[in-house]
């Protein structure tokens, strides 16, 4: 195929993808397209959002198809993206299908049709690719029978990318076993050079040559901004004020689960049509919502990062942000959502002053402890079996989610291996690499004092995060705040303020009781198992909000988080009318306050004041058990119930006034979390007489 024709035939594919016979490549397009086709190359493409990176792939392996070449493989994060690239394939010509954890049903069909050379382009998610099943039976022929492998968002190979995922590295492996004519291509548009250096280095393994095309990241239609209001009721009020002026539909971005529920609860009853979008989210109900987005059915999506790589409508019109992600690269990914077809898009940040406790969470939740990994590792290695990560619980001090975190990068680094019943040692060697955690630790520290920088910068926004992604070429915009001065209301009525706050101080959230014991505790010497009897739970309970919630549970945080003091008149009306709507059987009799090691001052009073306007009996503090361990912070369900089982009791004069107590104790603590100390106290309550006991608390975490 000379180059004329192999052009030719190029452009033919790419105009049939996009739908317009006068369309044309990109800078860069063809030269990528060209290095993986006729020169079987690897390549990384970084170039901003809307440039047409898959173009790029899907071009690529129409031609590598037609030139008899095996499917196309693609590593690709989301589901999001997944279905907006089968639709796009779909229209180039290329047969596209997917594995991932919402199509089970379909992968018999999928299967058979890659058996039977069906299929151009495969998509599957990183975290199919050690899937025991998947990794032992199908992965390896696919490596065998791969045309070309595509690995889409490619920051999230490096420790260093804004979106590090271990079930990533594992790529490095898939490389290192793919026949040398395979070419590969790496895309992302959110890369600076120390994270291109990364991507690179592996992308070569094996000594490959790649090739590596980038563009400026400007993008011209996007203008942006930065509001900074004093108060989570002032940046609602804000919200709900002015949402209606920004030109067309968009997405609204907050940092946590129970923010996007408040916040598209409270616009909805406020005229605004939006929905929540978030990691609760059901596929099915995820893909309704996109398609509403995308067809300017609602005005905005109100989401969290659920909804961000690889979600394509070219004429989204504006993001907004209620806090601030973590860094100028993370920041750049989301807001490059919008403006891709549309000569305007406004980009506007709300920060808030709980970002940076978000931050510091998600920055720590991939880093292994040395600790922490050796004890598995150790616990694995006396099983002499697999053992699952719910029976790991009673032997790590870590929560299910950072457990996980943990299992899938010993996973990567050859420690572990997943099989069918759970995780089993590989026996391999492993070391800690306490110098290169150190490094990443440093580096995200790095990228939050830049977005604090982003925020309070006086010089142009687009050139502050075209220098953070090592942009070549960074020129002022001409079109944010600080280029052209404020292009949005800066002030918010204080009727509106009153109105949001009215409609945010939404108190009463229920608490479950808990029902099991965690599996396993006879590994911690806590004799308990299976169901808490009936005489020993607690009943529902009540918290005034969530620390997550807007508004009151801002409110709280601060409470909570500072120093102890006797309990604040303004509580005091929450709590009571808490109280007075909670739907109890009957009515408590008497009050009784968990024993606090840190807040005793705020706790107590609590419980004193509560008793005394509610004229119930005040017991007073649970007792400490000599023995009680200082309230550290434990990680996981398991050993939490250890810290807290043998910690309370009752004194003799408590234990004769329940003894012949007529109704509910009404137990009082500051937060509640994992619901274990608020259940062992249940338990001791009732075990010395209390017919029922209803725990009740300020806050609660999540």
């Amino acid at each position: 195929m000379n180059p004329t024709t192999f052009e030719t035939d190029a452009l033919a594919v790419l105009r049939r993808l996009v739908g317009d016979e006068r369309a044309t490549f990109h800078d860069g397009q063809f030269e990528a397209i060209a290095a993986l086709v006729q020169d079987r190359r690897r390549a990384l493409v970084v170039q901003r959002t809307g440039w047409g990176k898959s173009a790029v792939y899907f071009v690529a392996t129409a031609l590598l198809r037609a030139a008899g070449a095996g499917p196309t493989v693609i590593v690709s994060p989301l589901l999001a993206l997944m279905r907006d690239q089968i639709a796009a394939a779909t229209r180039a010509g290329v047969r596209a299908v997917t594995i991932n954890t919402a199509n089970p049903t379909e992968w018999g069909e999928v299967y058979a049709a890659l058996e039977a050379d069906q299929v151009d382009l495969l998509l599957v998610s990183p975290e199919r690719l050690n899937n025991p099943t998947f990794r032992d039976r199908q992965l390896p022929q696919l490596a065998a029978r791969c045309g070309l492998l595509v690995v889409d968002e490619a920051h999230c190979i490096s420790d260093w990318g804004h979106d590090f995922r271990p079930d990533y590295r594992r790529i490095r492996d898939l490389l290192a076993n793919l026949d040398p004519g395979v070419p590969v291509l790496a895309t992302t548009a959110t890369a600076n050079a120390r994270v291109v250096a990364d991507v690179v280095e592996q992308l070569g393994v094996g000594g490959r040559d790649v090739l590596t095309v980038r563009g400026t990241l400007a993008r011209a239609s996007l203008r942006l901004g930065v509001l900074a209001l004093p108060y989570e009721e002032s940046r609602v009020a804000w919200l709900v004020a002015h949402l209606a002026d920004f030109t067309g539909s968009g997405i609204i971005y907050t940092l946590t689960v129970a923010q996007a529920e408040d916040l598209a609860a409270l616009l909805l009853r406020n005229g605004h049509e939006v929905a929540a979008y978030t990691g609760r989210t059901e596929p099915a109900e995820r893909e309704e919502l996109e398609a509403r987005l995308r067809h300017n059915q609602v005005k905005a999506l109100v989401a969290t990062s659920a909804l961000g790589m690889g979600f394509d409508k070219p004429d989204l019109g504006f993001v907004v942000h209620l806090g601030a992600p973590s860094s100028p690269v993370a920041y750049y990914q989301q807001v490059g959502r919008a403006g891709r077809a549309v000569e305007s898009a406004d980009v506007l940040l709300l920060p808030t002053p709980a970002d940076r406790d978000v931050w510091h969470y998600f920055a720590t939740a991939s880093m292994p402890e040395e600790r922490t990994a050796q004890a598995v590792l150790d616990a694995l290695a006396e099983a002499g079996g697999p053992l699952s990560t719910g029976a790991l619980e009673t032997v790590v001090d870590l929560r299910r989610t950072r457990l996980e975190l943990l299992l899938k990068v010993l996973d990567v680094d050859g420690a572990v291996t997943r099989v069918s019943g759970g995780w089993q040692t590989t026996g391999r060697p492993w070391a800690y690499d306490a110098e290169r955690y150190a490094r990443v630790a440093e580096a995200r520290r790095r990228e939050q004092r830049l977005m604090l920088d982003y925020e309070a910068t006086d010089g142009c926004r687009m050139a502050f995060l075209q220098r953070t992604l090592d942009d070549p070429e960074p020129q002022p915009c001409g079109r944010c705040d600080r280029c052209t001065g404020v292009w949005y209301p800066v002030g918010v009525a204080e009727t509106a303020v009153a109105a949001a706050r009215e409609q945010l101080v939404r108190v009463g959230v229920d608490v479950s009781p808990r029902s099991l014991w965690p599996a396993g505790m006879a590994r911690l010497d806590v004799p308990v198992s299976g169901r808490i009897a009936e005489t020993e739970a607690a009943a529902p309970g009540r918290v005034l909000a969530r620390f997550t919630d807007l508004g009151l549970g801002q409110r709280l945080r601060a409470l909570l988080t500072g120093p102890d003091v006797p309990v604040p008149d303004w509580v005091l009306p929450y709590c009571f009318e808490v109280l007075r709507e909670w739907p109890w059987e009957q009515r408590p009799v008497a009050v009784a306050a968990v024993p606090s090691l840190s807040r005793p001052q705020l706790v107590g009073s609590l419980a004193a004041e509560l008793a005394r306007r509610g004229r119930l009996f005040d017991l007073g503090s649970l007792a400490l058990a000599p023995t009680a361990p200082a309230e550290e912070a434990a990680g996981n369900s398991a050993y939490r119930l250890r810290q807290v089982f043998d910690r309370f009791s009752v004194s003799a004069a408590q234990r004769e006034w329940l003894a012949a107590a007529s109704g509910p104790v009404l137990l009082v603590d500051d937060l509640v979390d994992s619901r274990w100390t608020i259940t062992v106290a249940a338990r001791v309550l009732r075990a010395a007489g209390a017919p029922s006991v209803l725990p009740f608390a300020l806050a609660a975490v999540g």
